[in-house]
């Protein structure tokens, strides 16, 4: 660590649900899209007002932000990037994610007021290439995922103390170096450059012969084989390794996963970060939550060696169901919730509050907006009241443990 900045949590923002949670759980900083040239183009992205309100609203709250603009633009995508990159800078926004130099060029001309990194995209594995970015403006490179901690250590003590160095630290990984894939657009047409990546890592193959058209073979005993697909990144239990390591900014990849997830994983890493700086312990009620989220089977990625492969299946799971979202809560615990699963009074519930370890309690008595009871809240964003067991912040989570950990969903 280079000792002159806080580490800092970079958290996913899809949209302004998650960019609230991430902010209101400890987020330093949150990256998210405009409508074009961002490597996620199905997640979420924030048109003009969009991206005006989030700068406002980050910056009232001492988070900044960084807009994705990392994808391979064509010749036509680049005569229309000036404009885009005046709208960003009179949006006051604090960085700019890029990984073309072309895009990088003109991003120091018509945003010159915002930071630029480089993305993960451009495949940043050596001190000369990140002095070479530092050289043409950039504040910040985000290393390739392939890079063990000694490489990174070693990539510090060769690059200016100036030059921020971004490392991912929890989310999914891709089986193509640091992103650059072209297997979705060879099978679907659909461009991974682009931001339109159709994910056929994560297909199940079997073999078909060519006479014998719709009678797929098995590869394996149980038929079929995920043959490229990768595990999920979870470092919270190195946290402290990453920082001796020189990483500035700890990157939490999801903003295609929901604000559930943006919320348990940032309170995870932000009190991950805080203890280390501390030279405390980690609780281990943090490493809880990020098993807590929808996820993979977990991995350290290539910190500390070849991950070896996972031909496993491409199921998430997960332990908990959201049930309310607290919107307002006074002094004695009088609270207002928006439903977002089905729960009863009597239930067993847990209350995920911003900076605290859950608290599990017991769901009361439950009353729809008009102050009629109910015996149960069964619709779907309905208004609730009900006593919460302390006052609780908004947007802390109402959830419910599942009896098991569920395979299958996408939900967290």
């Amino acid at each position: 660590m280079d000792g002159k900045k806080r580490p800092e949590v970079l958290s996913p923002a899809g949209d302004r649900e998650k960019l609230r949670m991430a902010a209101a759980y400890g987020a330093d900083a949150v990256y998210l899209a405009g409508p074009g040239y961002g490597m996620r183009a199905g997640a979420g992205t924030f048109g003009p007002e969009d991206m005006a309100w989030a700068v406002r609203y980050c910056h009232d709250r001492d988070v900044k932000v960084y807009v994705t603009v990392n994808t391979i633009p064509t010749d036509e995508q680049m005569d229309a990037l000036p404009e885009y990159l005046e709208s960003l800078e009179s949006a006051d926004t604090d960085g700019l994610i890029v990984s073309d130099l072309g895009v990088l060029a003109l991003a120091k001309r018509y945003a010159p007021h915002a930071a630029v990194h480089i993305s993960t995209q451009a495949g940043v594995l050596n001190a000369e290439t990140a002095r070479m970015f530092h050289d043409l403006g950039a504040a910040r490179v985000v290393l390739a995922r392939e890079m063990s901690l000694a490489q990174i250590a070693e990539l510090r003590t060769r690059t200016p103390k100036e030059l921020e160095l971004e490392a991912f630290c929890h989310g999914a990984m891709c089986v193509s170096f640091s992103g650059r894939c072209v297997l979705s657009n060879y099978l679907t047409g659909r461009d991974a450059n682009q931001g339109a990546c159709a994910q056929p890592c994560r297909w199940k193959y079997h073999v078909v012969e060519e006479k014998r058209p719709g009678e797929y073979m098995e590869i394996t005993e149980d038929g079929g084989t995920y043959l490229y697909n990768a595990r999920d990144m979870c470092m919270i239990d190195h946290v402290p390794e990453l920082l001796a390591a020189g990483v500035s900014s700890l990157k939490i990849e999801g903003r295609t996963k929901s604000a559930y997830y943006a919320a348990a994983v940032t309170g995870a890493y932000r009190h991950a970060v805080d203890a280390a700086l501390a030279g405390k312990p980690l609780d281990p009620v943090w490493r809880d939550e990020v098993m807590a989220v929808s996820h993979r089977p977990y991995s350290t990625g290539f910190y500390f060696g070849q991950p070896g492969q996972y031909a496993g299946d491409a199921c998430y799971f997960s332990r908990y169901d959201v049930m309310a979202v607290v919107e307002a809560c006074d002094e004695k615990g009088a609270a207002v919730l928006t439903q977002r699963n089905r729960f009863c009074p009597g239930e067993e519930l847990e209350l995920l509050m911003p900076g605290q370890a859950p608290l599990t309690f017991t769901a009361g008595e439950i009353f729809d907006g008009e102050g009629a009871s109910v015996a149960a809240a069964s619709h779907p964003k309905m208004e609730l009241h009900m006593t919460l067991p302390c006052q609780a912040p908004p947007l802390s989570i109402l959830r419910r443990r599942r009896t098991e950990d569920k395979p299958g969903h996408r939900v967290g």
